[in-house]
């Protein structure tokens, strides 16, 4: 159980039945009566936000979520398919749910699932990939544009600009949290 003053960025509680990340926090002390604490919460299912004011013995109960390791297997049009790596059990996760994680899939990929209720919620990548350049145009030498980087289609049909030496075959370290170029991957 939390009250109020336990209410942190990141932190994940469960309000009205349903999964909450607060997103956003303030706190004030008015001159007289109790402190307020001004939350933005997103709904970790439906993904619909909330700003609401608590007192300080206000309280809230854990959210209660489970992760779980699990494989990427394949994906057929928005549907991709997911196998727990202890039970061999699969589950079906839409692209919506998934959102821009969907950049960064690799077959056999191991994820972090999130469930809630037996329900899985989202996925956690990990924080580095290295995903191989499909298409990168050559970068024209004297190029005055003003600009030092160019864009790049990975293989996971993912867009990002990189800097200049960066050539077609060569493999990237991008980071999931960011979508951004990192480093060039040494084979």
């Amino acid at each position: 159980m939390y009250t109020a003053s336990d209410l942190r960025k990141g932190l994940k509680v469960q309000i009205d039945g349903a999964p909450y990340i607060v997103i956003d926090f303030e706190f004030s002390k008015p001159g007289k009566g109790q402190s307020l604490y001004r939350c933005k919460m997103r709904n970790m299912i439906t993904g619909n936000q909330l700003v609401q004011t608590y007192r300080s013995n206000d309280k809230f109960d854990e959210a209660g979520l489970e992760e779980s390791t699990m494989q990427y297997l394949y994906n057929q049009g928005d549907e991709f398919h997911f196998m727990n790596t202890e039970t061999y059990d699969q589950i079906m996760l839409t692209a919506e749910q998934i959102g821009d994680n969907i950049h960064f899939l690799l077959d056999n990929m191991e994820v972090e699932m999130l469930f809630f209720n037996d329900q899985a919620i989202d996925i956690s990548l990990p924080i580095f990939v290295d995903l191989a350049v499909t298409q990168a145009d050559p970068w024209v030498k004297g190029d005055t544009s003003g600009t030092d980087t160019k864009p790049v289609t990975l293989e996971t049909g993912y867009e990002l600009q990189v800097p200049p030496f960066v050539e077609e075959g060569d493999r990237l370290q991008i980071d999931t949290r960011t979508g951004a170029y990192v480093t060039r991957v040494k084979e």
